[in-house]
């Protein structure tokens, strides 16, 4: 399944989740959006955040819903690919290979070049 599939995938199973536990899924939310917001750091700085830390986590879902929100949020290929270092740093070995999974994600929610 591609990235763009997964995120969909996990959008739907969401709804779902909320329907079953409207109140836990409220606060999640609420959670999500506080914690995404404009602060002391911008919302592109905590998306890149949010991913590296997909990374680390091995939550292949994660990366997908995380790799389209930085790049929604103006993140480039270029900042992406540094916060996956710093996920590689963090989360050793395994990393690496989630790391490949977030570069797949990334070149799946680009549009092509040209």
């Amino acid at each position: 399944m591609g990235y763009p599939d997964r995120l969909h995938k996990f959008e739907q199973n969401s709804r779902d989740l909320s329907s079953a536990q409207p109140a836990v899924m409220k606060a999640f939310w609420e959670l999500h959006k506080a914690a995404v917001s404009e602060g002391a750091l911008d919302a592109k700085t905590k998306e890149l955040i949010t991913l590296a830390i997909s990374v680390a986590t091995r939550c292949d879902d994660c990366i997908a819903h995380h790799t389209y929100d930085a790049l929604e949020a103006g993140a480039s290929r270029e900042e992406i690919a540094d916060a996956l270092g710093v996920a590689i740093l963090m989360g050793g070995g395994t990393s690496v290979v989630y790391a490949t999974h977030a570069i797949e994600a990334l070149d799946q929610f680009s549009p092509p070049a040209g």
